[in-house]
């Protein structure tokens, strides 16, 4: 472990008050190193962390947390924070089962005012704790960090906009890591941010504002001062917001870092953006070399920065999608590619190498990049909109209005569907089913293995009448072959692929193998049972439910997703068609009613109750053999 000796008294961001510019930088400096070795023991997010450091100490020690509300946007920068406010002994155990979230959680810390996993909320949570601290009278400060990436998300300046109507004291620290708003950060840019934070600036504003009022020419006093620090400084869009705007400035200074956030601490009312300039992956030469500055990493070796990844025994299902989706663009030049900041994450990134004019990355704004999707399928193309589900949960609205009513064929690629493992709850793709399932002429496919994932690509691909969406989880396949030329599904078409009697197993999506092993499994009971994947929840393959039903005593459907979902569409159908008035033994196994939090893959599906031991179970409660169900489980 890294020798930290000043870090070591740092118990809480009480032990930061009062502390030397020199102490507070070596603090930084020890912070870091820690950082560096924690994740290279556990994994996860560590680029943006890197790139904050200096900006987390002097947050901490310029302001009375947890009296005063730090929120951070995306939990991906918040390790440092969680270091310095009392959890530094548990971070080797930052996003393993049972240890601290890799994102922020209120349930944690007191100091972890809001919880964040996905962008751009902390604005608008900002101004609702400042309202909410007025309405009380507690005279709380509010402080919201918001970066890598997430101003690219309209709901940022949503929020911005309400706040800067309302004049509402809120900090808003925009950690500009890529550079994409700032010029060259230099002397000229240090000296304005020192400049209009400061009580002299601040008075000489005052002052000057007090004669423009007098002289009748307030309005145009107010558009000089605009134009003059927009032209400096680059912060005209925030002016015009109602933020008081200081910056562009060096992120990783320490003395300009305290002087200025002291300064906006004791300064006049109304909301503030401080523009920060930082460097992801800062102090870690691996991670400042990296294109990705390191954003996510497996456990790595610090001295040389590699990464210990495990050896794959199949392709993964995301690069199985991004693999098929190109050899469909080569066949046709109306396929195209849309993606909300995920790339890599969406294997979109395949698709833009080989068809760079037909790949878009909209940023973080993923109710833009559904109708986008819309407008190119009204155009007249084949739009693949590649989104993880729970990113696409934040574009329902218009998946509803702009494309299902409109019956327009968009074909959504939804990965990470299911439980994700480390990333928790606030990542697992449970809802996704139920939520398009639930409209108008969706066809809502889910794949069981590689194979099958890259058929139902070419099966949305000639889907021109309707939207459509396939799901598929992260992680790899199962190691089957994957046809050179796969072919489309007929739509709504199951297929049996274990033939058996007594009971019937209904799988939809990728616990097939798991229900496999089940049916392998209850031999041991004198049971034979009979194993379908579904592949599609929407429409139902209404021929095959009524066989299983007919030649069957006990039904179980299997689903990754919530309660709602595959298991209630079924026993909708089965209600409707009259096929439960014959005594059928009907169990959904679905996800549990609550939010799961992160641990291994395989041990949320434990908990979740979804793997073949449980699925042996299912099947013996329903046939009345309690005891060899609880033997199953044990």
């Amino acid at each position: 472990m890294t020798k930290t000796p000043h870090l070591d008294r740092v118990h809480s961001p009480a032990d930061l008050k009062g502390l030397s510019i020199a102490q507070l930088q070596t603090i930084a400096d020890e912070l870091r190193a820690e950082t560096i070795d924690a994740v290279s023991v556990t994994g996860g997010h560590l680029g943006a962390g890197l790139g904050v450091v200096e900006l987390t100490v002097a947050i901490h020690s310029v302001y009375d947390t947890p009296k005063d509300v730090l929120i951070w946007d995306v939990g991906h920068q918040c390790y440092p924070h969680k270091i310095l406010t009392g959890r530094r002994d548990r971070i080797r155990t930052l996003r393993q089962g049972g240890g601290l979230s890799g994102f922020t959680k209120r349930s944690e810390s007191e100091y972890d005012p809001f919880g964040a996993a996905h962008a751009s909320t902390s604005i608008s949570a900002g101004l609702g704790f400042s309202v909410a601290s007025d309405m009380l009278n507690e005279g709380r400060r509010v402080i919201a960090v918001i970066g890598d990436g997430s101003m690219s998300a309209g709901m940022a300046y949503e929020a911005m906009n309400n706040a800067g109507a309302m004049k509402k004291n809120l900090v808003v620290i925009l950690n500009d890591n890529d550079m994409s708003i700032a010029p060259p950060v230099g002397a000229m840019s240090h000296y304005f941010s020192r400049l209009v934070s400061s009580d002299g600036y601040r008075s000489i504003r005052k002052f000057g504002k007090g004669i423009a009022e007098a002289m009748g020419v307030k309005d145009a006093a107010k558009r000089a001062e605009e134009y003059m620090r927009g032209m400096a400084m680059g912060g005209t869009l925030f002016e015009e917001m109602g933020f008081r705007y200081i910056g562009p400035m060096d992120g990783h200074n320490m003395e300009h870092l305290v002087k200025v956030l002291a300064n906006v601490r004791d300064g006049e009312d109304g909301p503030v953006l401080i523009h920060c300039v930082t460097q992801k992956g800062k102090g870690y030469a691996p991670a400042e070399a990296a294109d990705d500055k390191y954003h996510g990493v497996a456990k790595f070796n610090v001295v040389t920065g590699e990464q210990q990844k495990k050896t794959a025994n199949a392709p993964s299902y995301t690069s199985v999608f991004g693999e098929t989706l190109v050899k469909l663009g080569h066949k046709d030049h109306s396929v195209c590619a849309i993606t909300a900041a995920m790339p890599g994450g969406t294997g979109v990134d395949k698709f833009a190498k080989a068809f760079p004019e037909r790949s878009f990355d909209v940023g973080i704004a993923e109710q833009h990049a559904v109708t986008y999707a819309a407008g190119l399928a009204a155009g007249g193309v084949r739009p693949f909109c590649a989104i993880y589900s729970t990113f696409l949960q934040r574009g329902y609205d218009q998946v509803v209005h702009d494309v299902a009513i409109q019956k327009l064929p968009v074909r959504f690629a939804i990965d990470r569907a299911g439980l994700v493992g480390s990333d928790g709850a606030t990542h697992a793709g449970s809802f996704d089913i139920g939520y398009m399932g639930a409209l108008p002429h969706m066809v809502v496919m889910a794949a069981s293995d590689e194979a099958e994932l890259a058929r139902m690509v070419v099966t949305a691909h000639e889907i021109d009448d309707r939207p459509s969406a396939f799901r598929y989880p992260r992680g790899e396949g199962i190691g089957i072959e994957i046809p050179t030329d796969p072919q489309a599904l007929e739509i709504g078409k199951a297929r049996i692929v274990r033939e058996g009697a007594g009971v019937a197993i209904l799988s939809f999506g990728a616990r097939l193998q798991e229900a496999l092993k089940a049916g392998e499994d209850l031999a041991a009971y004198g049971l034979n049972p009979t194993i379908a994947d579904a592949r599609f929840a929407k429409p139902l393959d209404g021929e095959l439910i009524a066989r299983l039903v007919r030649e069957h005593d006990v039904l179980i459907t299997i689903e990754e997703g919530s309660v709602g979902g595959f298991g209630a569409f079924v026993l909708h159908h089965l209600a409707e068609t009259g096929q439960l008035d014959r005594g059928l033994k009907v169990r959904t196994m679905t996800l549990p009613d609550e939010f799961q939090d992160h641990d291994s893959p395989f041990a949320m599906y434990e908990t979740a109750g979804l793997n073949a031991r449980h699925i042996m179970a299912k099947v013996l409660e329903a046939l009345g053999r309690a005891d060899d169900a609880a033997r199953a489980l044990a």
